[in-house]
């Protein structure tokens, strides 16, 4: 269970369990392997083209040949929470939006310290994370990914200058707040969309 204190410090409470927590980053790395430009263009969200066969997959193998492959997820990852983080500054007032790669500091460093703990572990990510098979395919589909997406949750939106606001309350949730997140996605846009909510004052 996920519990959000709302006080006027904006302090994070998080209890959560290992499957939210393994949940909310599998999400992260489908969205950002799908955001990726490069060769092989998927949605070109971000200027990045890591995993992929000739881009960053080729130059990791050789570097790191034991964890290439999160290496390459984590490459994207990090592309996309930089794109996430601009988008973000461009608000009024970024400190109270809320978005997949923003989700309040004490999660986003369990989210960063489980990523570094799964790499190091030796499993491949699919194995460690059972939900990148779904999410990640060898040839990118646009509908594919928009199922996905959609599979997730769905949401009511309002356009902002920086992107989609969520119409509604926060869920309490990780999860839950993570599948609106994911389907406020949609309909998929040239430009990163910026699902968000906005924190109370």
């Amino acid at each position: 269970m996920f519990e959000l204190n709302t006080s006027p410090t904006r302090a994070i409470q998080a209890r959560i369990g290992p499957a939210e927590v393994d949940g909310a980053l599998t999400a992260q790395i489908v969205v950002a392997w799908a955001g990726e430009s490069g060769e092989e263009k998927r949605l070109g969200w971000w200027r990045s083209d890591l995993v992929s066969e000739f881009g960053g997959e080729d130059l990791f193998r050789r570097l790191l040949p034991s964890t290439w492959r999160w290496a390459v997820l984590q490459g994207a990852r990090e592309a996309a929470r930089r794109t996430d983080a601009e988008r973000r500054r461009q608000d009024h007032d970024p400190d109270r939006i809320v978005s997949l790669y923003n989700l309040g500091f004490e999660l986003d460093e369990r989210l960063a310290e489980r990523f570094q703990d799964l790499k190091r572990a030796g499993q491949a990510p699919e194995d460690a994370l059972p939900g990148l098979r779904d999410g990640i395919a060898i040839n990118w589909n646009h509908d594919r990914f928009g199922d996905w997406a959609r599979g997730h949750g769905e949401a009511e939106t309002t356009t902002t200058p920086v992107g989609r606001l969520i119409k509604g309350d926060q869920p309490a949730r990780l999860d839950h707040m993570v599948g609106r997140l994911l389907g406020a996605l949609l309909p998929l846009d040239d430009n990163y969309p910026l699902p968000h909510f906005r924190r109370p004052k």
